[in-house]
């Protein structure tokens, strides 16, 4: 798949661009690092589940590293300028935190998203001064596309460059802070981190950063059922699905994303939706607050491979990842008349992750 690179017409203004990213830097040193929370697992003695609760960004969501790594990319590559409108296609997490660093540094952010994206998420993005454009469909990159040109904007394009914009040897990104986390616990370096794709770019990441730093830990994709990336990782012929049918917003895709790096994957868990939806309300009761649908597919991922690892014997550490709050999805995931509609009978999964995670206290 060929990468088109945007070709900058701006005009270099050196004072805006080092205030710019000092206002980025500043953001960055004012946040705290994300909480890893230890899931207690009574009927799988020997093996520990961590959860990276990426919910605890001033966005609230995984995305914001992504949005702050991508706006720092653009901007050393004088693609952004002042007044440049920025544009992004996107289910709605990254275009929340995109906005976020947007109004940061007093720009125009139009967000490119399916209709079907939740009110919660729609709301966000307009509370922190971004305008929602909504589209029929989840062909989003071609309507981003065509909106940067119109307006001389600059299409951040998070599905190309999200696997080049992070530092992936360290510089405080995802993988080096979960294990910096770990050092300290029982089995300190994880057995598998698990985490989902949807532009690729946190997988790509983490598996480099796995490699660099030469940990003996496997990188496990969890990913929807209707999704094209299990397809790829299985025969890198299939590069596209007619449609991602999927309810779960953030991963899965209908083509392959060049920042998805399936050399860097040890394993694809494949995820049916009701299956993330009652991982999701499960993972909830555990930690009494709700998690995202995504946050669920994590979690089915890390259960498949807990339960193998029961089945043979073996003891050690999983960390999955935290991706956003259920809030987000009061009005979808966590509404039962809504399940119902959408013909979900989540009973028997809860009964079935009973098995690992037991009954909510």
């Amino acid at each position: 798949m060929d990468v088109v690179f945007p070709r900058s017409n701006k005009v270099r203004d050196t004072n805006w661009l080092a205030h710019a990213i000092q206002l980025i830097e500043t953001d960055i040193n004012r946040s705290a690092d994300t909480h890893l929370i230890r899931i207690e697992l009574p009927r799988a003695p020997g093996i520990a589940l961590y959860i990276k609760d990426e919910s605890s960004h001033p966005t609230g969501s995984l995305k914001h590293r992504l949005a702050r790594s991508m706006f720092l990319y653009a901007l050393c590559n004088n693609w952004i300028g002042p007044g440049t409108t920025i544009i992004e296609a996107s289910s709605g997490s990254t275009a929340i935190s995109e906005a976020y660093f947007a109004r940061l540094l007093g720009l125009r952010f139009i967000a490119v998203m399916p209709r079907t994206t939740s009110t919660e998420k729609i709301a966000a993005i307009t509370f922190h001064g971004g305008e929602p454009h909504l589209i029929e469909g989840r062909n989003t990159s071609e309507t981003a596309h065509r909106l940067a040109a119109e307006l001389n904007g600059h299409y951040m394009d998070q599905f190309t460059f999200a696997e080049r914009a992070t530092d992936w040897r360290g510089n405080n990104n995802i993988a080096e802070s979960i294990f910096a986390q770990m050092a300290k616990e029982t089995d300190p370096v994880p057995n598998w981190v698990v985490c989902g794709a949807g532009t690729g770019g946190t997988a790509a990441t983490i598996g480099r950063f796995i490699r660099y730093r030469k940990y003996p830990t496997r990188l496990c994709v969890a990913d929807p059922k209707s999704s094209v990336f299990h397809h790829h990782y299985a025969d890198r012929a299939v590069t596209r699905v007619e449609a991602c049918s999927s309810v779960i917003e953030g991963i899965g895709r209908t083509q392959v994303e060049p920042s998805f790096m399936p050399d860097l994957v040890d394993r694809v868990v494949v995820v049916p939706d009701t299956e993330s939806i009652a991982a999701a309300r499960k993972l909830s009761e555990i930690i009494g607050r709700p998690c995202g649908g995504s946050t669920g597919t994590n979690i089915c991922g890390a259960f498949t491979l807990i339960q193998e690892m029961m089945e043979k014997g073996v003891t050690g550490s999983i960390v999955t990842l935290l991706c956003d709050s259920g809030e987000r999805y009061r009005s979808t995931l966590y509404d039962d008349s809504w399940l119902s509609s959408h013909g979900f009978d989540i009973a028997p999964v809860m009964q079935r992750l009973d098995a690992v995670f037991g009954q909510a206290h």
